[in-house]
């Protein structure tokens, strides 16, 4: 993760030199073109991810009602499952390795952007520092705000109850571990919602389409 990270700090830092250079010197406005940057790297497998998600998640009444039916028969429910897979185009395994690909990625911009060392000032709209958290908890808000309303998105009608719990749990789980983590770091992660939000609208534009 090192490698990665010192990656981040490094894109970081040139992206502040930029903004330097347009005599807008600000480490807040680095991190959101950091984002988007990252974001459209990222675009292929995030949108593979997000299609085999959904397509999972619209077949779950059916795969329940198949594990219910032959509960007592796991082989002809291996059968049923294979077969509805089939019939349904969809890849159990097809959203695991863009996750996987991902993850670390992920994990070294969490620790590249959160271990920065920012010189000279890092003020950023109401905020004094963004290498401390937000004195004003407007960043974990919108972390939490933004969080939802991705999950929200992303999930069908017909979502179950644990997947219910879940879409209220972890937005609130984010918010409150966003008030302890350096709001560099939290605007990231503002970001890259607003922007799988966008993601997420267009996609599923094109598909009523």
């Amino acid at each position: 993760m090192d490698f990665l990270s010192d990656i981040v700090q490094q894109a970081l830092t040139i992206l502040y030199n930029f903004t330097e250079s347009i005599d807008f010197p600000n480490y807040g406005l680095a991190i959101i073109f950091l984002t988007i940057i990252i974001k459209l790297l990222l675009f292929p497998l995030s949108r593979k991810q997000i299609q085999s998600t959904k397509a999972m998640m619209e077949i779950q009444p059916k795969m329940k009602a198949l594990q219910e039916k032959y509960k007592n028969d796991k082989e002809r429910l291996n059968m049923e499952l294979a077969r509805l897979y089939k019939d349904s185009g969809v890849n159990p395994l097809a959203g695991c390795l863009p996750l996987l690909i991902q993850m670390p990625i992920m994990i070294g911009i969490f620790y590249g952007i959160r271990d920065y060392s920012y010189q000279g000032p890092a003020d950023f709209l109401w905020m004094q520092s963004i290498a401390v958290p937000d004195p004003l908890y407007i960043l974990p808000v919108l972390s939490a705000l933004t969080t939802f309303v991705q999950s929200k998105q992303s999930m069908p009608d017909t979502a179950g109850v644990q997947n219910q719990v879940m879409l209220y749990f972890m937005p609130l789980f984010i918010g409150y571990i966003s008030i302890s983590f350096p709001a560099g770091l939290v605007l990231y992660w503002i970001v890259m919602n607003t922007m799988q939000i966008g993601q997420q609208w267009l996609m599923n534009r094109s598909e009523e389409k």
